[in-house]
């Protein structure tokens, strides 16, 4: 098992092999498929609150169907289809991610608390001096 402290530089590699996977598999290109791209997300919010509604009970029809382990995995697809969408957009991901993070710590926790993403130490193997 990998270091922790790799697991941020797994997380785009492994992004950017899902994003090659889907956009070869795509079956519309241009604004059409970009948007069903970003619309995939919808699908993916209803499974969390289908997942959330089965956990609880919600439906007396259907009484318990789910589990908070369910609503966990919901939650990640979640975020892997936003990452994807936004490699989509731009392949920049990491950085506009980066950025878009620091402003909303800033804002949430105060300047203190960032860490803004020039100022992370490079990934190895970049920039060193062989």
């Amino acid at each position: 098992m990998s270091d922790q402290k790799d697991q941020p530089a797994e997380l785009w590699a492994h992004i950017e092999d899902l994003w090659t996977w889907v956009d070869a598999n795509r079956p519309l290109d241009g604004r059409e498929g970009l948007l069903l791209r970003i619309l995939k997300l919808s699908e993916e919010v209803g499974e969390v609150a289908e997942a959330v509604i089965g956990a609880t009970g919600q439906n007396p029809r259907k009484g318990v169907t789910h589990t908070w382990d369910d609503v966990q995995s919901e939650l990640c697809d979640v975020v892997i289809t936003a990452l994807i969408a936004l490699r989509t957009l731009t392949p920049d991901t990491q950085q506009v991610f980066a950025r878009n993070l620091a402003r909303v710590m800033d804002r949430a926790l105060g300047p203190s608390a960032v860490v803004h993403p020039q100022d992370l130490p490079a990934p190895r193997g970049v920039g060193e001096i062989r």
